[in-house]
């Protein structure tokens, strides 16, 4: 109390004011993403509400009770936001749903107070009255909404297709009037049209038309307006109608459409001529640019009705202003002066003048670079430009100093074209003027030295049979260009041709002997086959052995061998054979080894079909082993990457001996276990079949043995015998056949040895085991003899590498004897134990239970 009342005079304890907190404004340090937070809501399903569960109303209670919580809930809705038509609408079709037309109505009209200008809300409305057969009060709504929208086309379009439906044909027309007051567009226009065209009311429709191209006064609807007059049979009426837009339009602002559409017409209408004054009217009035479609129908319209002078004037006129224009574009444009001047030639003698003077205006136009690449189109003008004067003009004064303008134009000291030289020369010779045309020649050779200036030069002296020019012409084209191999061998060829043998064996010898050329292999061949074709094999020959000393390439050799084999002597054979041989020794450490490998293709052949057994498995041992191998290389980024490759491995190469010695013997070790496994299947079944018949007495002749073996504990013979019969069972894998035989042997004396009254049906047991066993050694001993003649066959040449590979199989075949042998003795049941007494009475318990 005391508190209070000090608080009430103010003398109380004053309030500490409270402490801003100061917020750590630094990123904390998980961030959280928008994306993550979207993501977790997916998985964990947030968003998803469940459906209200559906209520069953069974009685009018509870209906007047539903539809009350809905009307609150929409009323609740609107009062909130007044202004969401949404909210209206769904009111309004609820409303409509419990077939309450009087409530919907009142929506509709709370909801046009709200917004009367949303169309949305007066289609929704008149929906509802013609859905519910309320005509009347649709016609209502529809003519409210058009009063207060009437620049609505779709309130317009609802409204004559509900009169139009009912079949009310005067009110739609008195509807389509209406609109058609406020001039809309002109797809009301078209409907309005339409809609009389359906009732078959030509005229009302011509009307229509009238009336439409006077508010849309556009060329499409115009041609329209004609289109529909044509449709219906009134040509003239369409023709007039044609005339009255062109009138309408005037000349500056008439359209290429409108001539078109006008010639088709009359075209249509089978008037030719009228449709061509009119395409010739347009081409007068419109630009150029604006009637490329005006001329490209024309065009067709020429070539279908038209005669042959009027079509190609359409076509070479139309020709003609193109081409004008892209040379008028780009003067240096060659192609376009090529069709251009192409175009005035197809038009005849008629037009030659012009022709002359596009050929004038196109010459001068010279490239201004001193590159040949720009000068290659330019002078293919000159060059038709004189054959158009020759073939076609005929002035050969004329002609003549065209060639002449040209030699002069080109920089010779630059580059020069020999194409020009030799029409040059070649035009005096048909004029008869030989001399002036060796001028020509020589004074292009003279001055700008080429190889085909020589040749043709070369021919045309051959042509006249002047051989001594020909051989003067060859020593100076040697001259210009000593490299060039197919120069020589014309000029050899040529000396052959006159029977001139020394002179061309001379030429030849003349050519290999120079230090450059472009083709040698060519030459050496031309050589060769001269050679051959005189019958001169042993000159053929040292020509190969010359050409091997320069180069080693597989050709070569296969050629040389070729050459040796058609010398029909009798020992070809084998000579030929010698080549292989030196071949196969030269190309042994080559680096391409596909040429070695084409080399022993060849030679195979050959022994195959001139050689002997002997000499075909000689070559065939020879043959390359294929392999697959991988490399690094780059790729075009410099990536390194692994691709494979096939490489081939020789027989005779060191380098590949311990490969194939390693890949044999593998072979080998493979093909012997196979053997040895099915052997030993083989005998673990036969001895399983011996113990089925034997097992009763096996057991007796055991238990005998045993007793034996306890009496003759004590003498010391009985370790020497057992030592004996170990050896002898561990050579029974190892040996051949007189292993085998020895076996036998200690086998008995162990038989022996141990007892001396050993039943008769142990000795056929043992018998029939011992014979079992035989065909396991044979089969051994005889895929050991095909190892070893494989590996002798494989290393026949070198002595201590053979030596080392049998050792290699003797010590395989031994330790797989051994192996086998172990095995062996782990199948088959011991006599010699006590042990194994037990595990056969085992055994023949199991098989009796």
């Amino acid at each position: 109390m005391a508190d209070d009342k000090d608080d009430d005079l103010g003398l109380g304890r004053s309030k500490m004011p409270k402490i801003a907190k100061v917020k750590n404004k630094l990123p904390a340090p998980v961030q959280i993403t928008a994306e993550q937070l979207l993501r977790e809501a997916k998985e964990r399903e947030l968003e998803l509400v469940q459906p209200p569960p559906k209520q069953k109303i069974s009685d009018q209670d509870e209906l007047r009770d539903y539809q009350m919580r809905k009307r609150k809930k929409f009323e609740d809705n609107i009062r909130k936001n007044r202004s969401l038509i949404a909210t209206w609408l769904a009111y309004a079709s609820w409303e409509e749903s419990q077939h309450n037309l009087r409530n919907a109505r009142s929506v509709y009209e709370r909801a046009l107070d709200v917004d009367h200008r949303n169309r949305v809300i007066w289609l929704r409305y008149a929906e509802m009255e013609m859905k519910n057969r309320q005509i009347n009060s649709a016609r209502n709504v529809w003519d409210r909404a058009v009063a207060i929208l009437p620049r609505a086309d779709q309130l317009w379009f609802k409204y004559v297709y509900m009169e139009e439906k009912l079949g009310n044909i005067a009110g739609c027309r008195q509807v389509f009037e209406r609109w058609m007051e406020w001039q809309p567009g002109e797809q009301a226009w078209m409907s309005y049209i339409n809609f009389e065209i359906r009732c078959k009311e030509l005229d009302r429709a011509r009307y229509i038309y009238e009336r439409f191209v006077n508010v849309h006064p556009s060329t499409r609807n115009w041609i329209k307006y004609a289109k529909f007059e044509e449709k219906n049979g009134y040509v003239d009426s369409a023709r007039s109608i044609f005339e009255r837009a062109g009138v309408y339009f005037g000349v500056e602002h008439i359209d290429e459409t409108l001539f078109i559409a006008f010639a088709k017409f009359e075209e249509a209408q089978k008037e030719h001529e009228r449709a061509r004054a009119i395409y010739k009217k347009a081409l007068e009035l419109l630009p150029r640019d604006n009637a490329q479609e005006v001329v490209r129908l024309h065009t067709i319209h020429e070539k279908r009705f038209g005669d042959h002078a009027a079509i190609d004037n359409v076509i070479s006129s139309k020709r003609r202003y193109k081409y004008e224009e892209a040379v008028q574009e780009n003067k240096y444009d060659y192609d376009s002066w090529y069709q251009y001047i192409r175009l005035m030639e197809s038009e005849g003698l008629e037009k030659a003048e012009q022709t002359k003077e596009l050929y004038e205006r196109a010459i001068a136009n010279i490239p201004p670079s001193q590159e040949k690449q720009h000068w290659r189109r330019y002078i293919y003008l000159w060059i038709n430009y004189a054959l158009f004067a020759e073939l076609d003009l005929g002035d050969v004064s004329m002609t003549r100093e065209i060639y002449r303008q040209c030699l002069n134009i080109i920089p010779h000291k630059r580059f020069t074209f020999a194409k020009i030289w030799i029409m040059f020369a070649e035009f005096e010779i048909r004029h008869r003027d030989v001399g002036a045309a060796r001028r020509i020649l020589g004074h292009a050779i003279g001055m700008c030295p080429k190889d085909k200036l020589f040749r043709d030069y070369i021919a045309l002296e051959q042509q006249l049979v002047q051989f001594d020019r020909c051989r003067k012409l060859y020593e100076k084209f040697l001259e210009f260009s000593p490299e060039n191999c197919r120069t020589w061998i014309d000029f050899a060829t040529m000396e052959d041709y006159l029977d001139d043998i020394p002179r061309a064996r001379a030429v030849f010898e003349l050519a290999i002997s120079q230090p450059v050329l472009d083709m040698p292999e060519v030459l050496w061949k031309a050589y060769i086959d001269f050679e051959l074709k005189q019958e001169n094999y042993n000159g053929a020959l040292a020509l190969h052995r010359r050409l091997l000393e320069r180069t080693q390439h597989v050709q070569v050799w296969l050629s040389y061998a070729k050459t040796q084999m058609s010398t029909d002597s009798e020992d070809g054979i084998q000579k030929t054979r010698e080549v292989f041989r030196e071949a196969n020794r030269q190309m042994k450490g080559c680096e391409n080894k596909e040429e070695r490998k084409q080399l022993l293709e060849a030679w195979k052949n050959f022994e195959h079909e001139y050689g002997t057994g002997k000499t075909k498995a000689d070559v065939d041992r020879l043959q390359p082993t294929t392999v697959i191998r991988r490399r690094k290389c780059e790729n075009d980024s410099g990536a390194e990457l692994w691709e494979e490759f096939t490489d081939y491995m020789f027989p005779d190469d060191d380098a590949a001996k311990p490969n194939l010695k390693l890949l044999a013997i593998a072979k080998s070790w493979k093909v012997s276990n196979a053997a040895q496994s099915s052997t030993l299947d083989e005998e673990v079944k036969s001895e399983n079949s011996d113990e089925d018949s034997d097992n009763e007495s096996s057991l007796d002749v055991n238990k005998s043995k045993i007793q034996n073996k306890k009496e003759q504990s004590s003498s010391s013979s009985e370790s020497s015998v057992a030592s004996e019969d170990k050896n002898a069972r561990i050579k029974h894998f190892g040996k051949d056949q007189s292993g085998s035989s020895d076996e036998e042997g200690t086998q008995a004396q162990k038989s022996k040895h141990n007892s001396e009254s050993d039943s008769d049906s142990e000795n056929g047991a043992d018998h029939r085991r011992k014979k079992a066993r035989r065909p396991s050694s044979e089969s051994s001993d005889s895929e050991g003899g095909k190892k070893s003649s494989e590996s002798s066959d494989s290393s026949e040449s070198e002595d201590e590498s053979d030596d080392d590979e049998k050792r290699k199989n003797a010590g395989s075949s031994d330790s797989d004897s051994k192996h086998s042998n172990r095995r062996h003795q782990m199948k088959r049941p011991r006599s010699d134990s006590e042990d194994e007494v037990n595990a056969h009475k085992t055994k023949v318990k199991a098989k009796r239970i």
